[in-house]
């Protein structure tokens, strides 16, 4: 036997017949409208995610931050209120509200601050949320001090020590935006996640489970819950606090015992949450979404203790978490209790509460489905998922998360049709025991077991919450008929949820079957009959571009397996078979497996990272009989050829090149002006890696590598003896690094690659004049300089003199090939890649000046006449040096190389007769030069070299009176 207990928030005891106080349930909709804002933020950042910089940690802190932070503040009140039967005076809600919203604005604010790389706001916006946090749990300790005793105090008082736990772990994320190298990175983030997720997330929705699981079952409590809870709560929290010592100490044991003991304390909360259920079964989306929450929790701390024995304290470790963490557990968790909660405290009665609840169920089974293959899917370590089925499977999976926005409106729109409904009813018939059910019906209802009172009044109380809690679902009767609904069949709604995301992964296989391993065979191997054997051989991709071992043999008619082991600390890498089988990208230290299908013939594979291949990074499969000796073709290189690097065959994107021709509507053609040297001595820059499509000639749009989003990176100005602080992040999908020629500094730690999510300081003081290059300085070189990775540092000489027009031209070539069909991460709209067989052949595709071919034949230089006009040239490279010429125009100043060649004023050149026709400038040379123009005119600037300035390396100068 059992009692109902009813939250009473939503109506007036005196008059419970009529509208219920508007305060009370203006003060829900006002606080829960951050959760409203940060899910449609969600949506559009997943939705637009390409074109956002650090999109993955967005995510992550839009809904551990933003909707699981805010939910728990304003259900922890909530709940709060009902398990204390103390309602707050409305006096102090405006408190409670600007805590939440303080909250809201405070996430806002760290995200600005990491975005823009503004550690004083991280830090402050951290203190700020962590000081709100604090104050909650404060309030929620005081509330408990001035309530009567109440049987599950013990409740909010672990809501309280839950809010306390966040402030720590916000100071953790403070310090880790410093961008601190390893070990401390990776320890501070085991600490961060421990402390955030175990602890403040966590406990909170432990806590809560105790009384609101068997109220979303319809059942009663388990006898021994809050036995157990007592120990499970405290198991924990300690838990967690020795998880974190242990990782910022660097003491795997002790981390693993903290891990372990959670995970004692999450299975004693899985045991009363499956006890219960096993009275009654959960229903619906609901039930099953919470269920599949904390199934995630035990799950993944179960993979956090094997991954942190096995591999230490490492980020990588933390990485493979996130994602069964953040939509495992917290998301399926948030909005299955929302599910629940929303329909029921928005009341109308309990037949709009059932059309409510029904409402935002739909297609329960079959979401919660869905969703958890989509998450155990999306959760595999790289490179077991081919790109375009884990690209289908996160879009799949997506869509159903999405799909609660929607359902939620539904539901609140068949609430409030259903309480205007009622308001003729009430204001016609006011009698005491409407009130009651109506009452019962707009509120929480906890089940919990009887252990004192009167069989009356447990009766009483069971009945009051049969009208309450039929609201569940088991009573199928559509609102405001007595029509009985037709109860959804489950095996049905799992079968289809296992098809949809079969499907996606099938349609996945078909946009791109070789990355699936589905090979493209002539047929060879009907030729030879298979042995029913399998060669297993374990590869190595090491850090100098080189597979280990290079050659495999295999007994004709076997398959071959192949693990491939990313050794390298800084570079992605993948193994690509001509028979179509390929590992997937595979990051620093991870291990991917590859079933290149039975060899009947020889077989090369290579990385198909771009360069990578052309430096070596080959391997050739040959098969051998029973005695060894190599059976098949016997000019094996050229086996597969046509899965080979595009550049062997494809036609070059850039051959058609209109050179006539404006750029494309979209592209921003590149102010070629400079201005003058800032007056700070110290420069703080950040150069972030992306990977885009970027317009390099008309109709020509490459697969851009390139700093700060820009094919060409950001010019840097300054003087003698200024000091440069250049923050580099990786927010690419592969190895990379600069090289700032203006420093004289040891390139071991500054120009090292790295991976990756990873980030460095590069600084330098400038103490030689010049034009100086930057570049990525990740093998192969010329791939990523080609690719749009390069820059100009401007050092101004001592007393360089004014002049009334200052332009800066770059030089450089790119060397293009078509896409090949399944190159992952291929950015869209790309329709060009560099091609390394075509830099080693030498022949460009483009030869251009900042970054376009023909940008400045039609947004031309500007000039009067009779002003003295000075312009900074450097050449990029990767390969190419210039001679740049001004057609029709003399050059009477010439700086190289940090000395000046001719000048006015030359000693030995009689009233500055001297002159000069071209800067001549090999790769990664540069200078000025400085001229006036006497007359009007349109002026051509080329690189005298004719075949590169065919290629796109010219422009004009328009000079006027």
């Amino acid at each position: 036997m059992w009692i109902g207990w009813t939250v009473p928030t939503l109506a007036k005891p005196q008059d419970p017949a009529l509208t219920q106080k508007k305060h009370g349930r203006s003060w829900h909709r006002t606080a829960g409208k951050p959760v409203r804002w940060w899910m449609i933020a969600l949506i559009l950042v997943i939705g637009f995610h390409r074109w956002i910089p650090e999109t993955r940690w967005l995510m992550v802190h839009m809904v551990t931050l933003g909707l699981i932070t805010t939910s728990i503040m304003v259900w922890s009140q909530h709940f709060t209120e009902a398990l204390l039967h103390n309602r707050l005076p409305d006096r102090q809600r405006p408190r409670q509200i600007l805590r939440i919203y303080g909250v809201t604005a405070g996430t806002v604010l760290l995200m600005v601050g990491m975005l823009a790389d503004w550690w004083w706001l991280t830090l402050v916006s951290a203190t700020v949320i962590g000081g709100l946090l604090t104050w909650h749990g404060l309030s929620l300790l005081s509330q408990l001090r001035s309530a009567l005793p109440a049987r599950f105090g013990m409740t909010v008082r672990w809501y309280a020590v839950a809010a306390f736990f966040l402030p720590v772990g916000a100071i953790f994320g403070a310090i880790l935006a410093l961008d601190l190298a390893d070990p401390w990175h990776s320890r501070l983030l085991l600490a961060h996640q421990a402390v955030n997720i175990l602890g403040f997330v966590g406990l909170t929705v432990s806590a809560t489970l105790l009384t609101l699981w068997p109220t979303m079952v319809r059942t009663r409590m388990e006898e021994a819950a809050t036995s157990l809870s007592r120990i499970a709560l405290p198991t924990m929290a300690a838990g967690s606090l020795v998880a974190a010592a242990g990782a910022l100490g660097g003491w795997v044991p002790v981390a693993l015992l903290g891990l372990f003991a959670y995970l004692v304390g999450v299975g004693l909360v899985g045991r009363i949450l499956i006890r219960t259920g096993m009275r009654k079964l959960p229903e619906g989306y609901m039930g099953w979404s919470v269920a599949s929450g904390i199934a995630w929790l035990f799950i993944t701390v179960v993979i956090a203790l094997i991954l942190v024995a096995a591999q230490g304290i490492q980020t990588s470790v933390m990485g493979a978490l996130t994602i069964p963490f953040v939509a495992g557990f917290l998301l399926q968790t948030l909005l299955g209790a929302m599910s629940y909660i929303l329909p029921s405290t928005m009341g109308g009665g309990p037949a709009t509460v059932r059309a409510s609840l029904a409402a935002i169920n739909r297609g329960g089974i079959y979401r919660v489905t869905v969703l958890n293959l989509c998450i155990a899917l999306f959760a595999l370590p790289a490179g077991m998922l081919p790109s375009w089925v884990r690209a289908m499977v996160s879009i799949v999976g997506a869509v159903a998360f999405a799909a609660f926005i929607p359902l939620m409106i539904s539901s609140a729109k068949v609430s409030i049709a259903g309480r205007r409904r009622l308001i003729p009813q009430r204001a016609a018939s006011q009698s005491p025991a409407s009130g009651t059910a109506d009452a019962a019906a707009g509120s929480v209802t906890l089940g919990m077991p009887s252990t004192v009172g009167r069989p009356s009044s447990a009766d009483a109380g069971a009945s009051q919450v049969d009208a309450a809690t039929r609201a569940g679902g088991s009573t199928r009767v559509a609102a405001g008929t007595d029509t009985p609904e037709r109860k959804p069949n489950p095996l049905r709604q799992i079968v289809a949820g296992v098809l949809t995301v079969l499907l996606a992964v099938g349609a996945g296989i078909a946009v791109a079957p070789q990355s699936a391993g589905i090979g493209l065979s002539d047929g060879a191997q009907n030729a030879v009959q298979a042995t029913g054997n399998t060669t297993e051989v374990t590869m190595h991709a090491n850090q100098d571009m080189r597979f280990d071992p290079g050659e495999i043999e295999v007994p004709v008619g076997d398959r071959l397996v192949v693990t491939l082991i990313n050794d390298d600390p800084t570079n992605v890498h993948d193994l690509v078979f001509a028979n179509g089988a390929t590992s997937g990208r595979v990051g620093p230290g991870e291990t991917a497996e590859v079933d290149a299908g039975i060899i009947t013939d020889h077989v090369e594979g290579w990385c198909s990272v771009i360069g990578h291949r052309s430096m070596g990074m080959t391997v050739n499969v040959i098969p051998v009989d029973e005695q060894g000796n190599p059976v098949g073709a016997a000019d094996h290189k050229n086996h597969g050829a046509g899965a080979a690097s595009a550049a062997d065959d494809a036609q070059d994107p850039a051959a058609g090149v209109d050179f006539n021709a404006a750029p494309g509507e979209a592209f921003e053609v590149r102010d070629p002006a400079l201005d003058p040297a800032p007056n700070e001595t110290v420069h703080e820059l950040t150069l972030d890696v992306q990977e885009v499509a970027r317009e390099v000639a008309p109709g020509v749009t490459m697969d851009a590598w390139t700093f700060n989003g820009d094919y060409m990176g950001p010019t840097l100005r300054g003087k003698v003896g200024d000091v440069f602080e250049v923050t580099l992040t990786n927010s690419g999908s592969m190895g990379h690094s600069v090289d700032f020629h203006a420093g004289d500094v040891s390139p071991d730690d500054t120009m090292r690659t790295i991976a990756p999510g990873e980030s460095l300081m590069y600084r330098f003081e400038a103490v030689r004049s010049g034009i100086w290059l930057y570049h990525c300085s990740t093998a192969p070189m010329s791939t990523h300089v080609a690719a749009g990775m390069f820059g100009a540092v401007i050092i101004d000489p001592p007393d360089l003199p004014k002049v009334d027009r200052e332009y800066l031209l770059v030089q450089n070539e790119t060397y293009l090939t078509v896409p090949p069909a399944d190159q992952p991460d291929l950015p869209e709209g790309a329709n060009a890649v560099v091609d390394p067989a075509g830099i080693a052949a030498g022949t460009p595709s483009l030869t251009m000046f900042n970054g376009h071919a023909t940008q400045y034949m039609h947004e031309k230089l500007s000039a009067h006449t009779d002003e003295r006009v000075r312009i900074w040239v450097l050449a990029a490279g990767p390969s190419k040096g210039s001679s740049f010429h001004v057609v029709g125009g003399q050059f009477d100043t010439v700086y190289k190389e940090g000395a000046y060649l001719l000048s006015p004023t030359s000693p030995g050149i009689p009233s500055g007769t001297g002159g000069a026709q071209a800067l001549d400038l090999a790769p990664a040379q540069g200078g000025f030069v400085e001229m006036s123009f006497p007359e009007a005119g349109t002026y051509t600037f080329v690189n005298h070299s004719f075949a590169e300035a065919e290629r796109g390396a010219r422009g004009q100068i328009e000079v006027t009176e």
